[in-house]
């Protein structure tokens, strides 16, 4: 029988059904699987956003103004915003630089909409070949073969590297977390798919490494296809695995006996760069490959499944038939080897990628590095999920500033010795002025503090009753035992270059509040969190490896009009209205730069700039939109262009090869395709300034 959509509008965010099955397995369907007592973040942030919005609650918001042209499609129609600082609220003078660009209005156009006075392209396409011999894109005619040398499906984060001795070439990096079958084959029957479909789907995972190169009049960038350093990685590449769970009981399959090499990386979302030239890329939500989760009889290995939100018979994609390691009964350690951190060097395609198991697995959003005063590097992550967690991990092996290959070899080391942390948060105020209403506490405050709690410190396990092994492996179940603070979907957390001060997008939690649900207490009285928001975290004396942490609110998303958002303190009046925070990225001016997942104001994605310093701190201007049923991923903010990954465009409910609901990026008679676009202003000037 046909599987049917969920029906519509219950999605956590402004998710499609066809986005919720393809992307995560209908995550917000089920159940979360943290049934745990720990504290609810959520509680501590919420409270935080009742006492802003008491102090600072406004009346209406401007919708931004000014579009630009698309890539395909009619502009959108342009709204009035109000006047630059009307009822002369707010600093005067012009945005910070960085963000001084008439900002893009909200808008539902079938197309890429940037600022006036902007110009964009497509750099790469889904199916664009890239390695020698690979064939154009026939989307009649796809094959495994053929999809193993062309750029991946669902592009995802992305990374732009220097090549010192290629003038104006730069190496692009990105992940493809998903492919969205029905959108890719003509005729797909989601019931029972070809093995020639299943396999150019696992080609269509992974990563690919592409060359790319400037346009010398614009900002434009290009793709140079049969570069000797184009790569592709997909879901049967050989990896190599390393750190302290490497060669462990819990990694070992039928296949490889050893545990040591995985085929293939799945559902990688966005990632990092190192300061020593790799990138790093977050296995998120792996649960939904692997199939027959309610057919183990081993009580406590099926436990342990479910905590990572398997479950059920078959998988959506039927992998298992053809393969039989996404099958749970027949290797049921197959799982535990995705939910990594996979380290790429992109300067050495015939290097195998490893998949760090010192960084703890769950579902990686992503992975930034920063270094320690002392050259240590130290990586934020966050576990994509309701009621997750937010870990850190703290090399113990300093960086080498050499760049000789000996040099290189061992800074790719240094994820595999250190220390694994995870975050508790607590709030300040006294629960008894806490009445569930969102009345400001007496002491006016809406921050707190937090520590980071050790898990693991290379073979040695600091959690009571589980090895260091088992720690590595089943990091959320550490987590749970030494209480840490359940958080709101923590997605990218990324460190200001310039401050050190570390942003976690949270993006939403629906659950808040519901029957059953953890309700309102001293740290969280937004209930229903459908919009999501950002936290700024500083750790103590700004030093990467110190144990403890300060936090505060910065943005509270939603309509500017509800007196629950905020907005750092800035007028609401002037700024951008911003739903469901994503990826994160800083420009060179350490304005904080925001995609979103899941836009619940009835607009497109898009990509958004906020001040975090300064008297303008908090000023949200929205850059772009994407097309219909798009999610804005990546970004990359240059001086002279910005990047985002068009993800998953004509991602709507019924939509498919023969019915789409998106035109974009080749227009009407062609197929719908994710794809990478490069936005510069037109008089060839540096972007926002």
């Amino acid at each position: 029988m046909r599987k049917m959509l969920p029906i519509l509008g219950s999605h956590q965010g402004g998710r499609s059904a066809l986005t919720c099955r393809f992307r995560c397995g209908d995550a917000c369907f089920h159940p979360a699987p943290n049934t745990s007592g720990n504290e609810y973040a959520g509680d501590i942030i919420a409270r935080a956003v009742s006492r802003r919005s008491v102090l600072r609650a406004s009346a209406v918001v401007g919708a931004a103004a000014a579009v630009g042209s698309g890539v395909a499609g009619e502009p959108a129609p342009a709204v009035a915003a109000p006047p630059p600082h009307a009822n002369n609220k707010g600093p005067k003078g012009k945005p910070a630089r960085g963000l001084r660009f008439a900002p893009v209005a909200p808008n539902t156009a079938d197309t890429v909409t940037v600022p006036e006075g902007y110009g964009q392209n497509i750099v790469i396409r889904w199916g664009d070949p890239i390695l020698r011999g690979a064939p154009d894109f026939d989307p009649e005619r796809q094959s495994a073969k053929a999809q193993a040398g062309q750029f991946g499906y669902n592009n995802d984060f992305l990374a732009l590297l220097p090549l010192e001795r290629e003038r104006g070439r730069q190496l692009l990096v990105a992940n493809h977390e998903y492919t969205d079958e029905v959108l890719m084959f003509a005729g797909y029957d989601e019931d029972n798919p070809t093995r020639e479909q299943a396999e150019t789907a696992m080609a269509a995972h992974g990563l690919s490494v592409v060359v790319v190169e400037e346009e010398s009049r614009t900002g434009a960038l290009k793709a140079v296809p049969r570069h000797p350093l184009n790569r592709r990685v997909t879901a049967t590449t050989p990896f190599e695995v390393t750190g302290p769970a490497a060669g462990g009981e819990l990694m070992r399959t039928h296949a490889d006996p050893e545990g040591r090499t995985v085929l293939g990386t799945l559902n990688n979302c966005s990632g990092g760069t190192t300061p020593w030239g790799t990138t790093l890329h977050g296995e998120e939500n792996i649960d939904q490959y692997f199939a027959n989760t309610e057919k183990v009889r081993d009580a406590k290995h099926r436990k342990r499944l479910e905590r990572y939100a398997l479950k059920g018979a078959d998988s959506e994609r039927k992998w298992e038939r053809f393969d039989k390691r996404f099958d749970v009964t027949k290797e049921p350690q197959e799982p535990h080897r995705f939910g990594w951190v996979v380290e790429l060097d992109p300067y050495d395609p015939e290097s195998k990628p490893r998949k760090r198991t010192a960084l703890g697995r769950f579902k990686h959003e992503g992975a930034q590095p920063r270094l320690t005063d002392d050259g240590r590097p130290v990586v934020y992550m966050g576990d994509d999920e309701r009621f997750e967690y937010l870990y850190k991990f703290v090399s113990s092996r300093r960086m080498r500033r050499g760049t000789s290959a000996a040099d290189r070899e061992y800074n790719m080391t240094l994820l595999d010795e250190g220390t694994l942390y995870v975050a508790k948060l607590t709030g300040n105020s006294p629960e008894d002025q806490i009445d569930g209403e969102g009345t400001l506490p007496e002491d006016g405050e809406f921050d707190g503090r937090g520590r980071w709690i050790p898990l693991a410190t290379g073979d040695t396990s600091h959690v009571p009753g589980m090895t260091a092994e088992e720690v590595y492996v089943f990091a959320r179940i550490a987590g749970d035992k030494v209480g840490a603070t359940k958080m709101d979907r923590p997605e990218d957390v990324e460190p200001s270059p310039r401050t050190g001060k570390i942003y976690a997008a949270l993006t939403n939690n629906t659950d808040r509040g519901a029957k059953g649900k953890a309700g309102a207490d001293e740290a969280n009285p937004r209930n229903n969190n459908k919009h999501g928001q950002v936290l700024e975290f500083t750790e103590r004396r700004n030093d990467a490896a110190a144990t403890r942490f300060t936090w505060n609110l910065f943005l509270v998303c939603g309509d500017p009009k509800d007196p629950g958002t905020y907005f750092a303190g800035f007028p609401k009046e002037q700024v951008s209205p911003i739903s469901c925070p994503d990826n994160v990225t800083f420009d060179a001016f350490d304005n904080l730069w925001i995609s979103t997942d899941g836009n619940e104001l009835g607009s497109h994605d898009g990509l958004f700039g906020v001040a975090t310093r300064g008297p303008r701190r908090g000023e949200v201007r929205q850059f772009l939109t994407v097309p219909a049923g798009a999610e804005t991923c990546g970004p990359l903010v240059q001086d002279r262009r910005v990047l985002v990954a068009v993800q998953h465009p004509g991602e709507i409910d019924g939509a498919s090869v023969e019915k789409p609901a998106s035109q974009w990026p080749d227009g009407p008679g062609s197929y719908v395709r994710p794809a990478v676009v490069a936005a510069w202003p037109r008089n060839g000037g540096q972007v926002g300034a």
